[in-house]
């Protein structure tokens, strides 16, 4: 059988462009009887069970030697043998503490993330109803196989794709792969083999993992397992890998400079001393020191928290984070590739403009919202019974299979969210779809179906019959001999108003005619389903409106520098409005569509992206391939999505953001960041806390890494001066933890400032020490060496013994680094500009720092480990102003530089 062959491959095939009977013909299967349980028992064996491919899983012990791959890491670890080599157990302690948190924290996280595939397991419905020996059988989905006639219903999920040859009223939900937020109505009818189809036009199939939301259908298996649509995701979602992230690329970096930074320091420290006359294990031991004390060993977890504290700042602003690191590379972002509905717009269908009788008319209100008022030319306009607008109104609630329950202003729909636009748009108006019944009972209806384009329904009236039609107005106009205007039925311009409409959709709305009829013509052609001698009465526009506070977040991303792409899988005319409306482009947008990009080259893909921000009925492929494209522009990519279908992309993009309302397992799975409200608003906000995050990072990265230079310049000045080294190793490893114990974490907690936040991006290849951090950095490392050294020296030179100067030169150090943690709290701003209780956790850490160092030198136990002693009052006056320099130096620095 070379067609279910090709089937168990996986090809494509235009299943949709075959007669039912083909279809049936092609895989050997009955219409009315389905297989026989011997031929589903052959083709079971033969395909494999209806089961999609997860591979090995999250490997627990991959994840979490991950956590060891950074040459920091390598570095601390290093640092921990060599510590517990010579028993130096406190230091051991602490590193060995820093390596478990960073660890912890990072295994979490990951784990978590790369659970996607798990999740599409999900949507394999459990049990799946087919027919074999023409009977209907319930038996487990994975026994599914091609060519076998399923039948589905209300409430199911889809078990396999499949060709459907029988539907009555089937609407089936579609969002999770097609991106298409309303239910699609289902037919029958074979669909033109002369181009592709989209998915979300394959009105005759039906997609494993959908779900039907009315109606019932029958329909040869056409694909299992694999070979499905959402197989075809899950392979491209094996095939991807985690991406690195900027954040990840500069800590390697900054990493790998500190690395063969301390261990050439280390080499000449170790050599220099020995040639000095140091035995070995002294050598050793101040080689040691002076590495821990160079090494920023609290900048992982400093990271961590700061990262953490960025998480902690976005679920505030409705963003959860799924993986640390994407807080900073939200931060870094330069392109945003965006859905429409849902995320830019309010998923909310709402009518917006009327046009009966000849004239155009504006509805008020949006949203959720039931307030609002029929207006023309800005004035409040009274319905009349028997307006053409009153008769357009009652046409879209009467004709009507969705229901609306009020709750307070607002309401609860069910059905079709068209519908539900229109049974809304008349109780603005107080025409409630109750009332109308009441007023004028159902006798019959037709249902919306995609061959017919059109709804109808049948009402007494009196004693006469009454029928309303709405559907697409090209449509509609053919059933109509004459148009309702305010002096009554006149002859019909259907040329004009189907201008009328095309200027409507033109503009992004949703456009449906309304018609009514009386008498027997009108009565007996809708019966026998070909409406006939009807009255037009108007035109109802709707759309679903662009979300106020996306737009202004728009705006913003576009001052920061952001380039936002909308990538959608509705219409292109609709997408292109949208996109105006919102401000994406100044003029009216060209859309590329998934049908252009079927035959685009990637070069001209790439040429393309630059000029175009509107894609439109685009496949799971295409969106995949339109990141991967940005991704070799060098741009930093954050994709929003919530269908299966959007899951590869998630995935493959730096950073990826779910929906949380509408969003599926599949693609919260593969997110980084989950938006609790759907809102691009948010997104922007998390951008803004990813900024601050980063910032935090540098400074930190700065104040850490400032000390280690300084501590490492007076090491080396006082052995190229012939002089003793300033500080004993245990006074080195007392200097790292007083001077970096708490501040580095406390700076972690910085509030966010304005200025960075309307920057451009930050260059993906830019290191946390860019140019402008790395010139304040050595700076503020010869300052704190040349202010320690000279305080040393000036000690020895006045006659005081050696443990007194050493005292003076580590207390000089210390002081030093409690004034910079000052500098350390803004790039750009003055260090007298920032409010010192801004962050209480800084200052109170700042002020503990300097007790606990004046405490150590009064303690008797810690003088005795450490070699402090008290110092006199001259030698405080003279360190005082030393350490005071450094502030002044860098703001000198920022002001030059600013």
């Amino acid at each position: 059988m070379r067609t279910q062959s090709a089937v168990a491959r996986g090809e494509e095939s235009l299943w949709y462009a075959l007669p039912a009977e083909d279809i049936a013909a092609r895989f050997g299967t009955h219409l009315t009887d389905g297989l026989t349980r011997t031929e589903a028992e052959e083709r079971l064996r033969q395909y494999g069970p209806n089961t999609l491919t997860v591979g090995r899983g999250v490997s627990v012990w991959a994840v979490l030697l991950h956590q060891f791959t950074s040459p920091l890491i390598y570095l601390l670890l290093a640092a921990l043998a060599i510590t517990l080599l010579i028993q130096h157990w406190t230091d051991a302690a602490v590193i060995g503490a820093v390596l478990v948190i960073n660890t912890t924290v990072g295994f979490i996280q990951e784990y978590r993330a790369e659970r996607a595939m798990q999740a599409l397991l999900a949507l394999v419905a459990p049990m799946a109803t087919v027919v074999r020996d023409g009977v209907e059988h319930e038996v487990p989905s994975s026994a599914v196989v091609p060519g076998d006639l399923v039948v589905v219903r209300g409430g199911d999920i889809v078990p396999a794709d499949l060709r459907l040859v029988r539907a009555t009223r089937l609407e089936i939900d579609e969002s999770l792969l097609t991106g298409e937020s309303t239910p699609v109505s289902k037919g029958t009818e074979p669909l033109p083999a002369s181009r592709p189809i989209p998915l979300a036009e394959r009105r005759n199939m039906a997609f494993m993992g959908t779900v039907v939301t009315a109606g019932r259908g029958v329909g040869v298996v056409v694909a299992t397992g694999s070979a499905t649509q959402v197989g075809h995701i899950a392979q491209s979602i094996q095939r991807i890998g985690r991406q690195e992230v900027p954040l990840q690329r500069r800590l390697a970096s900054l990493g790998r400079f500190i690395t063969f930074t301390v261990i050439g320091a280390g080499l000449v420290v170790l050599v220099w001393s020995l040639l000095v006359g140091s035995s070995f294990q002294e050598a050793l031991l101040t080689t040691v020191a002076m590495t821990v004390a160079v090494v920023p060993e609290g900048l992982p977890v400093a990271v961590t928290i700061a990262l953490a504290v960025g998480v902690r700042r976005m679920a505030r602003r409705r963003a959860i984070v799924r993986r640390l690191a994407a807080v900073e590379t939200l931060g870094s972002c330069t392109v945003v590739v965006s859905d429409k509905t849902g995320t830019l717009t309010e998923n909310s269908m709402t009518v917006q403009r009327i046009w009966a009788g000849g004239e155009t008319f504006a509805l008020t209100g949006s949203g959720r919202s039931l307030r609002g008022e029929v207006q023309k030319d800005g004035q409040k306009v009274s319905i009349t019974e028997g307006s053409p607008l009153y008769w357009t109104l009652v046409a879209g609630v009467m004709t009507n299979e969705a229901s609306v329950t009020p709750a307070g202003d607002t309401y609860e729909g069910r059905g079709d969210p068209t519908e539900v636009a229109l049974l809304v748009a008349g109780a603005k108006v107080g025409l409630w779809r109750r009332a109308l019944l009441e007023r004028y009972p159902l006798v019959t209806e037709i249902p919306f179906d995609p061959p017919r384009q059109f709804s109808a329904s049948i009402h007494h009236d009196g004693s006469t019959e009454r029928v309303f039609v709405k559907g697409a107005p090209e449509r509609v106009l053919a059933m109509c001999d004459a148009l309702l205007t305010p002096d009554g039925p006149r002859s019909l311009d259907a040329a004009g108003v189907a201008q009328v409409a095309r200027q409507m959709a033109s503009e992004g709305l949703r456009v449906l005619g309304m018609a009514m009829g009386i008498g027997e013509k009108a009565v007996h052609s809708t019966r026998a389903g070909t409406p006939q001698g009807l009255v037009f009465l108007g035109l109802q526009g709707m759309w679903d409106p662009p979300r106020p506070e996306a737009i202004e977040a728009l705006r913003a991303a576009r001052r920061a520098g952001i380039r936002v792409l909308m990538v959608t899988g509705d219409h292109a005319g609709t997408a292109a409005a949208i996109a105006q409306r919102m401000g994406l482009t100044s003029s009216s947008p060209r859309v590329v569509t998934g049908a252009d990009l079927e035959g685009m080259a990637d070069s001209t893909l790439e040429q393309v992206m630059r000029e175009v921000v509107v894609f439109a009925r685009v496949t799971p492929q295409q969106k995949l391939r339109i990141v991967e494209a940005l991704r070799r522009q060098g741009e930093v990519v954050a994709v929003t999505g919530d269908g299966v279908n959007d899951a590869p992309a998630l995935k493959s993009a730096h950073i990826g953001v779910a929906m949380g309302r509408s969003g599926t397992a599949v693609a919260k799975e593969a997110s980084d960041i989950v938006l609790v409200d759907d809102n691009f608003a948010t997104i922007y906000a998390a951008i803004e806390e990813g900024r601050t995050s980063f910032a935090n990072i540098r400074k930190v990265t700065f104040f850490l890494v400032s000390t280690g230079v300084g501590a490492l310049i007076s090491i080396f000045a006082a052995l190229a001066l012939g002089m003793p080294i300033p500080y004993l190793p245990a006074q080195l490893l007392w200097l790292n933890l007083v001077t970096n114990g708490v501040q580095d974490v406390a700076l972690a907690f910085e509030p966010g400032e304005r200025w960075f936040v309307h920057q451009p991006p930050r260059p993906p290849n830019e290191p946390i020490l860019n140019r402008r951090i790395l010139e304040r950095t050595v700076l503020v490392g010869l300052v704190l060496a040349a202010g320690t050294l000279g305080l040393f020296a000036w000690e020895l030179g006045r006659g005081a013994d050696l443990d007194y100067a050493r005292v003076t030169a580590l207390t000089t150090m210390v002081l030093f680094q409690n004034f910079n943690v000052g500098n350390s709290r803004s790039e750009r701003l003055s260090a007298f500009a920032l409010n010192p209780l801004r962050n209480p956790f800084l200052f109170v850490g700042t002020v503990g720092a300097v007790a606990l160092h004046i405490g150590a030198m009064h303690f008797g136990p810690t003088q005795f480990v450490l070699g402090l002693q008290p110092l006199s009052l001259e030698s405080w006056l003279r360190i005082l102003p030393v350490a005071v320099s450094v502030v002044l130096v860098v703001e000198v620095h920022k002001l030059l530089r600013r």
